[in-house]
């Protein structure tokens, strides 16, 4: 049996279905994000797991306990909020220590726990501190100690880095990696951000509308995308979705032969910029950005939609192309994805062939 494990899992608000029946398994130590559009039911899922919010229907069961109706308290689970949740009156140290001084633990060991969970974070010399002495990065990583001194068999972040500016992101980002190889344990992370899914996972669960789109590490749903939702909500900048109707010279630079109609999926990265005159489709550039390590390069193709179809191009290099040049695409060769008039993938085409993932 699975460490922590959703069956049949389900939420309604009235006549709202928020979550529909979900069924998942994770293992010991797995390190798993929840991802999707805003709306999408990942956090009130978190909520339900934590015990914040009450389970309608299925089961919910961790280290082989029923925990499904147990209240928060008792579920042995610790949860980091968006918000930080800090008690503004008390220090550092009261802040991490207040759940473990209401269970009536011994001085002696909060003080070692609060004091090895500070040692962690970098926190030690701002345990006398209170949080308005504190800046937004390191609120966020008292609210981690708190979580971590109660030694719970679950961590659960919901968008923890969401009021964090970008520097602080990134820099939070990777200590909540090292902490989680330092401690293996289990844990549950929530975001909207697909570019934290894509580096702190082990797995990641796409959802959309109260269920599951598809599971898997980052590289499968990445390379391997069980619909067009998943291929472009995952990856920066995001997959080409180029419509066979509005561009009918695609079917021929994918060479499938099968006159396919639907969509023809594109990382960036598999768009080759040549010289005009060259590549199997023209185009003229519209816009350049410039980003130092890279560069991104978005073209317009004409078709037979009014307007031409925009494809954009990433390459690691820096370019002399200004806008309004004409240039010449080609795509490279099997890195397409083909996607029918529903949006689920094709088998037996392109990077996906043969070896997409259903939604569970």
């Amino acid at each position: 049996m699975s460490y922590l494990q959703l069956q049949g899992v389900s939420k309604t608000y009235g006549p709202v279905s928020v979550i529909q029946g979900i069924d998942l398994k994770i293992e010991k130590g797995e390190f798993v994000v929840f991802v999707g559009p805003s709306g999408c039911g990942k956090s009130t899922l978190l909520r339900m797991i934590a015990g914040l919010t009450e389970i309608d229907g299925g089961s919910l069961q961790l280290d082989g306990r029923d925990i499904t109706r147990l209240p928060s308290s008792k579920r042995d689970l610790a949860m980091v909020f968006q918000s930080y949740a800090l008690y503004p009156h008390m220090s550092v140290y009261d802040n991490m220590s207040f759940a473990l001084r209401l269970a009536n633990v011994d001085k002696a060991v909060i003080r070692q726990k609060v004091e090895r969970a500070a040692g962690i974070l970098n926190l030690t010399q701002y345990l006398q501190r209170t949080p308005k002495e504190l800046s937004g990065g390191q609120r966020q990583r008292v609210a981690i100690g708190r979580a971590i001194v109660r030694a719970p068999k679950v961590f659960l972040f919901d968008e923890p880095l969401s009021n964090l500016d970008a520097a602080l992101r990134g820099q939070t980002r990777v200590e909540i990696a090292k902490l989680h190889r330092e401690l293996g344990a289990t844990t549950i992370y929530v975001t909207h951000d697909q570019v934290e899914a894509m580096t702190l996972a082990d797995r990641v669960v796409v959802l959309r509308d109260g269920h599951i789109e598809q599971t898997g590490s980052p590289l499968e749903l990445y390379d391997r995308p069980a619909n067009q939702f998943v291929a472009q909500f995952i990856g920066t900048p995001q997959m080409n979705i180029i419509d066979t109707t509005a561009l009918p010279a695609m079917s021929a630079v994918v060479g499938d032969g099968s006159g396919h109609d639907g969509f023809v999926g594109v990382r960036p990265e598999n768009v080759l910029v040549r010289p005009a005159g060259e590549g199997r489709l023209a185009g003229r550039v519209e816009l350049i950005e410039s980003l130092g390590s890279n560069t991104l390069i978005y073209a317009n193709v004409a078709g037979s939609a009014p307007g031409g179809v925009q494809i954009v191009a990433a390459q690691n290099t820096r370019t002399a192309l200004r806008m309004g040049d004409p240039v010449g695409l080609d795509i490279a060769p099997a890195s397409f994805h083909l996607f029918n008039r529903r949006g689920q993938t094709v088998a037996g085409a392109g990077a996906g062939a043969g070896e997409q993932r259903a939604a569970p």
